[in-house]
């Protein structure tokens, strides 16, 4: 808000990324997200089907860009939980706040 935009500050775009990462962020999206049923936590990727995506894909370094998939991977759990204790905490907040009970003087 009247400020000029930062580019330093701006987030980056994919294409921004070595091959081997862009790659990487692909093949992550192909993977399925595991989440606890109960407390709704990430719980991060499904790696079952890593290898067939690979062979699938003619990956030539699986070993890479499964590096690479790791990395975000952790970033992206860290991400979803930090996020996931601000809103409990926020909730925590709340219901503490609006959990006051007022008696008042009423005569019949």
């Amino acid at each position: 808000m009247g400020e000029e935009p930062d580019p330093a500050r701006m987030p980056l775009d994919s294409s921004e990324f070595p091959e081997e990462v862009q790659v990487a962020f692909f093949m992550s999206t192909l993977l399925s997200d595991r989440w606890d049923g109960q407390s709704g936590t990430y719980l991060g990727k499904e790696w079952v089907q890593c290898n067939q995506l690979f062979q699938l894909y003619g990956i030539e370094e699986p070993k890479t860009i499964l590096f690479f998939m790791k990395m975000y991977e952790a970033v992206v759990v860290t991400q979803r939980l930090q996020a996931q204790n601000e809103k409990q905490k926020h909730e925590e907040r709340k219901s503490q706040q609006g959990g006051k009970t007022y008696t008042h003087n009423v005569r019949g």
